[in-house]
């Protein structure tokens, strides 16, 4: 139980770090006019997913319910809520400020899915530590 259980947020905080690197290489793109950063990150993305889709016990690890439950929620901290923040933070801003180009909301957005992906790693350390105090009290008794 406890090598799923870790094996599931090693796997979720990965795949995060995967997410979060395309999409600083499309604002790295962005800033420097090229293609480069952009197509080497997909480059890696691609052969991560096909390595996950080819290698029969990864894609059995990767079905596994706790896997996929710690997946969703990391896809929700790193593109849902900094999706939602973004819109919700550049309107405004746009309003009272001044209008944001492309570069700069796609560079909204990433400092967003950062935070989201630290608060993930919080959130993944917090719950094992809970986890652990829970399974040393019941141990004891």
């Amino acid at each position: 139980m406890n090598r799923v259980r870790y094996s599931g947020d090693l796997i979720a905080s990965l795949e995060g770090v995967i997410w979060l690197g395309l999409a600083w290489s499309v604002s790295l793109s962005l800033w420097q006019g090229t293609l480069m950063p952009s197509l080497t990150a997909l480059c890696l993305a691609g052969t991560c997913l096909i390595v996950a889709l080819g290698h029969r016990p990864l894609r059995l690890m990767l079905g596994r319910y706790r896997i996929r439950k710690r997946r969703t929620e990391m896809l929700m901290h790193l593109v849902a809520l900094p999706l939602l923040l973004a819109m919700a933070l550049a309107i405004p801003f746009e309003a009272l400020v001044t209008p944001l180009d492309g570069d700069q909301r796609m560079l909204l957005f990433n400092v967003l899915a950062t935070a989201g992906w630290l608060m993930f790693l919080l959130t993944i350390l917090t719950k094992s530590l809970i986890f652990e105090v829970r399974q040393r009290r019941s141990g004891r008794r």
